[in-house]
């Protein structure tokens, strides 16, 4: 980013335009613009959580983890620590802001993803336990554990 001799350009997001239900917790410092947040929706600091994301009831949203436009998550979820969300696959090179490159994510209920884990746009159904350090490149239609990278059914 170019400078002047006043120094670097600083944009300060915060918390602004969120729709949510009761008991919503967003722990600063995070970036939360645009999204809507269910009832009861607990939010740790150092996250993002872009606009058009909608989070269901009763998750828990821990530190540090990247929440990308074109998510829905489902309710009682828990995304742990450092969670990164990818919509844009660099398919042809990357979108550079093309947004109808970019694809969706859909994350039922019940649905807890490990620390570290990055997910690829993709469906997960609901009841399925994601390991740390998973990538989830591809629909999970069946509940269970899954690991690994690419991320794969223990049980």
């Amino acid at each position: 980013m170019a400078s002047d001799e006043s120094g670097p350009s600083v944009r300060q997001i915060g918390v602004r335009d969120v729709t949510s239900g009761p008991d919503v917790t967003i722990v600063a410092p995070s970036n939360v613009y645009g999204a809507t947040l269910g009832e009861g929706t607990f939010v740790g600091p150092f996250c993002e959580i872009q606009q058009g994301v909608v989070i269901g009831k009763r998750c828990r949203i821990q530190s540090h983890s990247f929440i990308c436009e074109l998510v829905t998550i489902g309710d009682d979820c828990a995304i742990a620590h450092g969670v990164m969300f990818v919509n844009d696959l660099f398919r042809g090179g990357p979108a550079r802001g093309d947004r109808s490159k970019w694809a969706h994510t859909e994350i039922a209920d019940r649905v807890s993803i490990g620390s570290n884990a990055t997910i690829l746009p993709v469906s997960i159904c609901s009841d399925v336990v994601v390991g740390a350090g998973s990538v989830v490149t591809k629909d999970i239609t069946v509940a269970g554990t899954y690991a690994g990278n690419p991320a794969r059914r223990l049980s």
